[in-house]
């Protein structure tokens, strides 16, 4: 089993550029105006397809990780992609604390990249 997520995105070809980077992965399948992704790190089904409205109403998206270095390694990795992921922080949100980076893709959806730390009785 796996999680599968379907992201509707405003341009096919630049939302599979940041996303190939971002999950450093091709496309299983590609199409005109959908991608198929079959991440194995996060386990991931990640669907693209391309909606000439617009991109998604979401919140943001996150990938959690098993350790900060994970997190610290991601966000190197992303920024050397180009992704400009924000600094790696020690926070608390959510009723977590919390290290994390965030970085953004070209249709505005936050991504966070963080590893929880303890759980809080307050948020935000």
């Amino acid at each position: 089993m796996r999680l599968q997520l379907a992201i509707n995105v405003s341009d096919i070809d630049t939302a599979v550029d940041f996303y190939s980077k971002m999950f450093d992965t091709s496309p299983a399948k590609r199409r005109p105006g959908y991608a198929n992704y079959e991440i194995a790190e996060p386990p991931l089904k990640l669907v693209l397809i391309e909606n000439g409205e617009g991109g998604g109403t979401l919140n943001h998206l996150g990938v959690e990780t098993t350790t900060a270095g994970q997190v610290v390694n991601a966000a190197a990795r992303l920024g050397d992609a180009g992704l400009a992921p924000t600094e790696v922080e020690d926070t608390t949100c959510c009723y977590a604390e919390k290290t994390e980076t965030w970085v953004t893709d070209p249709d505005g959806a936050r991504w966070e990249w963080y590893v929880k730390t303890a759980d809080v009785g307050a948020c935000c």
